[in-house]
């Protein structure tokens, strides 16, 4: 292969793609391929190379099960070969630049998703020039996320929080080599929407990440969504049964077709919200080591990594669970019902709202407040949460994301969970049959989409998320006005908007311990 820039990494040349505009490289491998006995072992570092290695074609998504009700284009076909990262960065750049870095983890209930969907191309972020761009490829479901430890033997050990330690593995490199693509590795940003969003808010309680990122932006995350060890051998047990695996047999698990593998994460990930509304099968451990404590604790104690962080939600989160009739969110007044009795049982200590309460904070809703209760106890109130603790160790700033175009309002989506993103990636259709904009919006959505890239670049740049002179400026949360930038057709930051919920819900955190 000839032609295409070449960058020297620390395992060896890549060669891209410039089309005059943007150059990229594709399927950077960063982590060896975790097979046979790396399989459910942390990330090791790839077997260098001299010669320029192909980087203009997306590596392998990591393997996944599929879902009928989540008709995902993951970009690629998948592969144990996955452990791959891409980089974007404007025409004109050159080594030792040192742009600001922008490093992405994708979404998708940390079972689903990649870094080659073609929502996350990272071109128009990039053309500007301003910013470097990255996104991350890191393993998922059972192979990332299920807590295998308490199973090890000593023929096989089983680590936990794969995924994340993936994470921490592909920041690692580009603290490394992201100076050869003209970036700057002491200005990294860390930004991810949902599972990405979690895997954000949980490493700003990481050790391990200490110094890999000097800031963060969390969309849309599910902070609280993490759990303790023995819900962990608790979930292991159960894809094991699914394997039909006893735990005397969990030495073969290495060796095990990829495809019992996955077929027994699905039927974890589909049964465990189900049986335990507001869980999720797969997510992030506190293991006393990658995860010493939850991070809302972290957060509250002034424990969190000291950088700045912008975080948000949606306005209308769970809609997209209820569109798809996903058992994911509680929404359902039995299921909502079910998750206060057992939280209750579980921590009796824990003050829950009353149905007063409920009923006041979410008037004139209809007589169930399912969506309004599914959205705050998932993503609103752990992100205020972790919002007012971080905030005593760094700057924060808090967002709330209500655009919706009118097909979206039509169809009772609204700024659903995961709307935000066409506008922060600049990917506003995704091909002529996309019907987003088909009743209108696309002026000002083009508009909101310059705003909100303006301001995520800055942030990556300065640490403040600063945008035009025209636009209002966006205050640090702080407890005296606990200012939030409402995104809309136009910016308005509001003081305390959260005031009702934070009435209701209290102190309490709902981590599902």
């Amino acid at each position: 292969m000839t032609g295409g820039p070449v960058v020297d990494t620390a395992y060896g040349p890549v060669r891209g793609v410039d089309d005059g505009t943007v150059k990229v490289w594709k399927g950077v491998r960063y982590a060896t391929p975790p097979v046979g006995a790396l399989r459910w072992r942390s990330p090791r570092p790839p077997e260098p190379w001299t010669e320029p290695a192909d980087a203009t074609k997306v590596g392998p998504a990591c393997p996944q099960p599929t879902d009928p009700r989540i008709p995902l284009d993951l970009g690629a076909p998948q592969g144990d070969d996955c452990l791959t990262l891409n980089v974007w960065a404007s025409s004109d750049t050159r080594p030792g630049d040192a742009k600001p870095v922008l490093v992405w983890v994708h979404g998708g209930a940390y079972i689903l998703g990649s870094a080659a969907q073609s929502l996350y191309h990272g071109g128009a972020l990039a053309r500007g020039g301003e910013v470097i761009v990255v996104t991350v490829n890191f393993r998922l479901g059972a192979l990332g996320f299920l807590d295998l430890s308490a199973f090890s033997t000593p023929e096989t050990t089983f680590e936990t929080n794969l995924g994340l330690r993936d994470v921490v593995f592909a920041l690692e490199w580009v603290r490394d080599n992201v100076a050869a693509f003209g970036g700057d590795p002491g200005r990294v940003t860390l930004f991810g929407e949902s599972a990405g969003g979690g895997a954000v808010t949980t490493l700003l309680a990481s050790p391990a990440a200490a110094g890999l990122f000097h800031g963060a932006i969390a969309q849309s995350s599910p902070v609280t969504s993490i759990y303790d060890a023995a819900r962990g051998r608790t979930v292991g047990r159960r894809f094991l049964d699914a394997l039909g695996i006893g735990e005397d047999e969990v030495d073969r698990l290495p060796d095990l077709p990829m495809a019992d593998v996955l077929a027994a994460s699905k039927r974890v990930f589909d049964d465990v919200p189900v049986e335990t509304p507001g869980t999720l099968g797969f997510a992030p451990t506190v293991d006393g080591d990658l995860v010493p404590e939850h991070p809302v604790d972290a957060a509250r104690a002034g424990r969190t990594h000291p950088v700045p962080l912008v975080i948000g939600t949606n306005k209308n989160e769970a809609a997209l669970f209820r569109f798809m009739k996903s058992p994911l969110m509680p929404i359902t007044p039995e299921a909502i019902k079910r998750m206060f009795d057992q939280l209750g049982a579980e921590q009796p200590d824990l003050r829950l709202p009353t149905e007063a309460q409920l009923g006041s904070t979410y008037r004139g809703r209809g007589k169930t407040p399912g969506m309004g209760v599914a959205r705050d106890i998932g993503f609103r109130m752990p992100s205020i949460w972790f919002a007012e603790g971080h905030a005593a160790v760094a700057p924060v700033y808090l967002y709330r994301f209500d655009w919706a175009t009118p097909m979206l309002r039509l169809v009772r989506l609204g700024a659903a969970h995961a709307t935000e993103l066409p506008y922060v990636w600049g990917n506003l259709t995704m091909g002529p049959r996309d019907p987003t904009f088909k009743l209108g919006g696309l002026k000002a959505g083009t508009a909101l989409s310059e705003r909100i890239r303006r301001r995520w670049i800055s942030f990556a740049a300065t640490g403040e998320p600063s945008g035009s002179e025209d636009d209002p400026v966006w205050r640090p949360y702080r407890p005296e006005d606990r200012a939030t930038l409402v995104i809309d057709k136009r910016e308005a930051v509001r003081h305390d908007l959260d005031e009702l919920l934070r009435t209701a819900w209290g102190e309490d955190v709902l981590s599902f311990r």
